[in-house]
């Protein structure tokens, strides 16, 4: 037996003898929770949850691995983990910062190739700390992205495509000045710091956290003895799709675990035994930096949420077929991990099991499926844009209509109307504007109360003059606007412009057609701001799908 991790599995032994006086709700209310979104909501083909509290762990499986299987799920069943594995990337870059191998605020340059020109605005350097917070001001995705196969969309990126990518690549914000969820940027770090160990991102996560912890199950690559234990990943209309591989990018969330191996993660984050990584997994909690949302902040790795009770430390995942969470409250030492073998998120689980303040997310409102003409579909056909490069593709296969947002699950839409669709997996629809010629122009896609719009992208923008605003007057705007109970936009400037971030959401430049009205060019949207007689910005107004939604200055 490997001795480095006696202590830690020493410690883990100790927890799992008893599990009486459970924090966490009981195994029956979590396996009904369960049986509802796989039985009745149809949201899943199996789903495991592993809960972690002081008085031991339990594991609570429904379902199967998949369709017309008969095996069922435990422990053990093998799960692709997505976006969790960027908190291993994290925690990696803490551990050898820890160990004086890098510095946090290291310039990614240091460690790139020298005929790589990493962006470097202003002779400001993107850092290691940067990718890590999603503060570098890289894009969600590579602009070169274009995968063969949209089913497996990372496969064939390489890290030439990469690094002709960051080469030519111009920032469109300061460097560390607004947050943007990047697996770009999550990849690259990954990336980087397997060239400062001299070895693959796959072998260094096992080296350093798998092995340390004793997490023999979390890995890339898949054995035999793994590939039999793996649950089959479905999409949001729980059909088969592939899985996914990510050989550039793996730091983003190409890593593979089971619940049993994420909930030792979890008692080593949370401070049950003493391992390897015990220092810097603290250490990667101390950094916090603003995420645009006045509740939600995110450290090295994780993200932070503000609840009525304390604080949720988390991170999602999700590919093709699969989705996944961990959550913890570091008051109360519980932490739950969730994951289901279908493109169906389960975060709400994860919160509301650690925090019960938290709601379940309810069952989607019923909507009805009504006949429609099917020629009508065609005229809905093209690809509509939510924001650069992240674009909601709709197709017609057959009789039936289909979207799919870029690196998401294909899903079937469902007539209510000519004009408006909705799905039956998840709480959204959605609504095309058509022209005269019956040709959609723009699709709203309604999610939980919100509304996106996204514009067709064969269907050019009204033509808006840019005109030039004063920095000190473009500075009167800087600051926080609320359009409703947790969801606000914040306005910041990057040099000559103004950049709104909505929670939740990237940060996307406005431009100037008047002293007080902005416009934004990645949607068919306008802001017009509100200022006093002392010249005081008091508010904002956001001119939307035919809609005036006003919003008061909080900060």
């Amino acid at each position: 037996m490997n001795l480095r991790y006696l202590s830690f599995v020493a410690a883990w032994l100790v927890l799992m003898q008893s599990t009486s006086n459970a924090q966490v709700v009981a195994d029956e209310e979590i396996r009904n929770i369960l049986r509802e979104r796989v039985d009745d909501r149809k949201q899943s083909v199996g789903i495991v949850v592993g809960v972690l509290e002081p008085q031991g762990t339990r594991v609570i499986a429904y379902g199967k691995l998949e369709n017309n299987d008969s095996r069922t799920l435990n422990g053990d069943t093998v799960f692709e983990i997505g976006s969790m594995g960027k908190v291993f990337t994290a925690l990696l870059l803490a551990d050898m910062a820890h160990k004086g191998e890098v510095k946090l605020d290291d310039s990614i340059a240091k460690y790139l190739p020298a005929t790589v020109k990493a962006p470097k605005p202003n002779e400001k350097s993107i850092t290691l700390i940067d990718l890590a917070t999603h503060t570098s001001g890289l894009p969600r995705l590579p602009t070169n992205l274009s995968p063969r196969d949209p089913a497996n969309p990372y496969a064939d990126y390489t890290v030439k495509q990469l690094y002709d990518f960051l080469s030519s690549y111009e920032l469109t914000r300061d460097i560390g000045s607004s947050y943007e969820y990047s697996n770009l940027g999550a990849g690259l770090l990954g990336h980087i710091l397997a060239l400062r160990a001299a070895t693959d991102y796959e072998s260094l996560v096992k080296s350093r956290i798998s092995v340390p912890l004793g997490m023999a199950s979390t890995t890339i690559s898949l054995p035999p003895a793994l590939s039999a234990r793996l649950a089959v990943g479905h999409d949001a209309s729980l059909q088969r799709v592939a899985n996914w591989d990510m050989p550039t990018l793996a730091g983003a969330g190409a890593l593979r675990s089971t619940v049993n191996d994420m909930l030792k993660f979890l008692a080593a984050n949370l401070g049950y035994g003493k391992s390897e990584v015990s220092e810097a997994m603290v250490a990667m909690l101390h950094v916090r930096r603003p995420t645009g949302d006045a509740n939600s902040k995110v450290a090295l790795g994780w993200q932070v949420l503000k609840t009525n009770k304390g604080e949720i430390v988390w991170h999602n995942g999700g590919t093709g077929g699969y989705r996944s969470i961990m959550s913890m409250d570091l008051r109360m030492k519980t932490g739950v991990v969730v994951l289901s073998n279908a493109a169906i998120g389960v975060e709400d689980i994860a919160h509301h099991l650690v925090d019960p303040s938290v709601p379940l997310t309810p069952a989607p409102r019923q909507h009805k499926e009504v006949s429609v003409d099917p020629k009508l579909f065609d005229k809905y056909v093209g690809q509509y844009e939510i924001l650069p490069k992240y674009i909601f593709t709709v197709t017609l296969e057959g009789n039936r209509l289909m979207g799919q947002a870029t690196g998401t699950a294909k899903g079937q839409l469902f007539p209510e109307g000519e004009r408006e669709f909705f799905s039956k997996l998840a709480d959204m629809q959605f609504l095309f504007l058509t022209d005269q010629a019956g040709k959609a122009t723009q699709v709203t896609i309604r999610q939980q109360g919100r509304d996106t719009v996204a514009r067709r992208l064969d269907v050019p923008a009204p033509e808006r003059k840019e005109v030039a605003i004063a920095i000190e007057m473009l500075d009167r705007y800087v600051g926080q606007y609320q359009l409703a109970p947790n969801f606000v936009l914040t306005v910041t400037r990057n040099g000559n412009e103004l950049a709104v971030q909505a929670t939740g959401q990237s940060s996307v430049p406005v431009y100037a057609t008047s002293e007080k009205e902005f416009f934004y060019k990645v949607v068919d949207a306008q802001i017009t701001f509100n200022v006093d007689a002392s010249g005081k910005t008091t508010g904002l107004v956001l001119h939307q799908n035919g809609r005036d939604v006003p919003a008061k200055r909080i900060e």
